[in-house]
């Protein structure tokens, strides 16, 4: 059985969603806030994370290419990601059997960490020993040897970033592999760093490159890379308009003197011929009009330069909408 509601009923309910809409209209006036996380203080922005993006792309594209020369087999880095982590993060996510090394930044006295996959690392190590680079479990870790071998590997990869990082003027060199117990005391666990992910890719064999670089580094890095491409941009649009002043400036335009709305009986032309001369009703002392591609844009006189015709130019034409030459028509 359906509830019949009495008017007094009806305005009750009407007054109560009245209120309620008030409330959440007041409510959605407030300013949202956030509880700030201190983990995201040094996030990259949109525009750093493009120029570090840019930055490790041609990183990536040139150990590419020098890897590949020294295992002489198909070989490809590609970057996979870029953010600030902090050491301990980045320790967490590289898996627990792992190659590890630690790279010295000089001049400033900083480690930067370097992390390559076991199942890349032994493939490698096999091509340099001879071998055909194939795939195995790495189920174990590298003896003293393998290391030894790995590490020539590892001096590449730390030139090739010190060219990437050039405009820092950093040497990165190759200095210990380190154990697990060393690689905690490498850095403060709560350090922020720039973390790269790249993924190597070689014949049947897939897997990941990491590195771990101070916060200071790249920030200054970022600071520099920025300043210098900011500069080049403005050194590039002011080319630009050079360049595009100087083709303006080589640029012809059809150039005319001469006397405008000048009329003439059709009796005088019907008689003319070679070495006639027909008479104007205008004063030879009259300024002609200098037309530049079909534009009136000077009064001048006509003068000569040397051997050639020049214009003596007198005045500029004030340009009016009832000019048919301004409008793109033919003088009459």
């Amino acid at each position: 059985m359906q509830k019949v509601l009495n008017q007094e009923e009806i305005d009750a309910m009407v007054r109560a969603a009245r209120g309620g809409g008030q409330a959440e209209a007041a409510a959605s006036d407030q300013p949202h806030v956030e509880l700030w996380d201190v983990r995201r203080a040094g996030q990259i922005g949109r525009e750093q994370l493009q120029t570090i993006t840019l930055l490790h792309e041609a990183f990536a594209r040139n150990l590419t290419h020098s890897l590949g020369a020294y295992l002489r087999v198909v070989f490809a880095a590609t970057l996979v990601s870029a953010e600030h982590l902090t050491y301990r993060e980045f320790l967490q996510r590289i898996p627990e059997t792992t190659y590890l090394a630690s790279c010295r930044l000089d001049p400033t006295g900083l480690n930067a960490a370097l992390q390559i996959d076991l199942k890349v690392a032994f493939p490698i190590i096999d091509l340099l020993l001879g071998g055909e680079g194939k795939s195995m479990a790495a189920t174990r870790e590298l003896t003293e040897i393998e290391e030894q071998i790995l590490d020539a590997v590892t001096r590449i990869i730390c030139r090739e970033l010190g060219v990437a990082w050039q405009a820092l003027a950093l040497e990165v060199n190759f200095e210990a592999r380190l154990e697990p117990g060393e690689a905690q005391h490498l850095m403060a666990p709560e350090e922020k760093t720039l973390s790269l992910s790249f993924e190597v890719t070689m014949p049947d064999i897939r897997g990941g490159l990491s590195l771990a670089v101070p916060a200071a580094v790249s920030n200054a890095l970022l600071r520099k890379i920025s300043a210098e491409w900011s500069h080049r941009r403005a050194r590039a649009a002011g080319d630009f308009r050079e360049r595009l002043m100087q083709r303006l400036l080589d640029c012809p335009f059809e150039v005319e003197l001469g006397a405008r709305q000048l009329q003439v009986p059709v009796s005088r032309l019907t008689g003319l011929g070679p070495g006639g001369v027909i008479g104007f009703s205008r004063p030879v002392s009259d300024p002609a009009s200098l037309l530049v591609a079909e534009s009136e844009m000077f009064r001048a006189i006509p003068a000569r330069r040397g051997e050639q015709r020049a214009a003596r130019l007198l005045a500029r034409t004030a340009a009016t909408c009832d000019n048919p030459a301004q409008t793109g028509g033919k003088p009459k």
